[in-house]
């Protein structure tokens, strides 16, 4: 069983903490297309394409003029460690063990707009670009479009017929072709309670999903029924709510 998760806008520079060994992530000539082409804006045109403050426009306009395809590097982050969001939050990778973060890697995969498809210990250079950016790429009419048979034949091999757990976000899903999927595809749904009904909530929702990916990663699922065991952050699935390849888990601090 594999997991995908969004990346996070959130990003950490400085952080200074053992980790295993890095990788180099999959698809490295295509992120320096990628890289080449967002060179052409200035800070004015990239935050008028991204709505970004003029600070964050500089700050990655300058990213892409420094960023390498060399990832050998020993000082980058890999990119489980780099990203430092919701889901990341959730995760808590830090916490890890070397050998529990070697089961995020091998069983968590991080859908990305300039990378595609990274491994947690990928290396990673800081970037901004959403997978929801309007660009045209290549032949492709939008960046998750290019994306999407790379990603999908990437996931597939991986797969090997296993499942996937679906936790990102719906515009980074959208890198992801589930129809040509070989594999079944599980949508876990995390609701709070509130004003008398369960209903998702993004903020604590987004966290859940890294608290999935972690339970994913330690205790190896194989099959939806071993999903229903996750009871992290006072979360329960719930039958009642659930349907076939979508468990819902509930929680309700008043109860």
């Amino acid at each position: 069983m594999r997991a995908i998760v969004s990346p996070a806008k959130s990003l950490n520079t400085t952080l200074e903490h053992a980790h295993p060994a890095t990788s180099q992530p999959r698809f490295l000539a295509e992120a320096d297309q990628l890289v080449q082409q967002m060179r052409a804006y200035d800070p004015a045109g990239l935050a008028k394409l991204m709505h970004l403050s003029d600070p964050l426009a500089a700050l990655n306009v300058a990213r892409f003029e420094q960023w390498q395809p060399d990832h050998t590097d020993p000082s980058l982050l890999p990119a489980v460690f780099a990203f430092n969001g919701d889901v990341y939050q959730g995760l808590e990778v830090q916490s890890l063990s070397i050998d529990h973060v070697q089961a995020v890697n091998t069983r968590i995969r991080i859908l990305s707009g300039l990378y595609g498809l990274l491994r947690p210990l990928d290396a990673f250079r800081p970037y901004r670009l959403e997978m929801g950016t309007k660009i045209q790429v290549q032949s492709a009419a939008s960046l998750a479009g290019f994306w999407r048979p790379k990603v999908t034949a990437e996931l597939n091999a991986e797969l090997d017929g296993a499942p996937l757990v679906n936790l990102a976000s719906q515009e980074y899903a959208d890198a992801v072709d589930f129809k040509q999927i070989q594999s079944p595809i599980i949508t876990p749904v995390f609701q709070d309670w509130k004003n008398g009904q369960f209903k998702i909530i993004s903020f604590y929702a987004k966290r859940a999903r890294g608290l999935m990916a972690r339970f994913i990663a330690l205790h190896a699922p194989q099959a939806e029924p071993d999903l229903f065991e996750f009871n992290l952050g006072g979360y329960q699935y719930n039958a009642d709510l659930s349907k076939p390849n979508k468990p819902v888990f509930t929680r309700n601090p008043d109860a």
